[in-house]
């Protein structure tokens, strides 16, 4: 079982019993069980995807690269995720640091390039709690526009 594969990947991580399982597969569980995470791990979703692409900011054109931590393509859907170990967590998209929410408006942008006709969607993952804050499009423009 995964449980069973997670116990024994950290018993052989921490053989000394340093670290308490409980500490660590708590949350870990509590984000893959979550249906509101699931697209995130849904078959054909992947991790650490390296991105670079140009946008215009402010009428100057700027490279972005960066890695994305999770990103799940569908035929008309591109979600990208990244985690954030902030604590406490913020609990609101109001609460969010900007630099956040302006990180994954870029990697947004230069996606609407990569996948024309995709939906393109953006969520941050507060690993304490778990707790995941979508971003609307009203929120990734704003961000867009507040880096000109």
């Amino acid at each position: 079982s995964r449980v069973s594969a997670a116990e024994a990947y950290l018993n052989r991580t921490f053989p000394t019993g340093e670290i308490k399982l409980e500490a660590i597969l708590k949350p870990v569980f509590a984000i893959l069980d979550n249906p509101q995470f699931s697209r995130l791990f849904a078959p054909g979703s992947r991790a650490e995807v390296s991105i670079g692409g140009e946008v215009i900011l402010g009428g100057e054109k700027r490279v972005i690269s960066g890695k994305i931590d999770r990103i799940a393509i569908s035929d008309s859907t591109v979600l990208i995720a990244d985690y954030k170990t902030n604590r406490p967590p913020p609990r609101s998209l109001d609460d969010v640091p900007q630099s956040h929410v302006a990180q994954l408006a870029l990697y947004a942008e230069v996606l609407g390039q990569i996948y024309p006709g995709h939906e393109i969607s953006a969520a941050l993952v507060y690993t304490e709690g778990p707790h995941l804050i979508e971003l609307d499009q009203r929120a990734l423009k704003a961000a867009l526009e507040a880096l000109t």
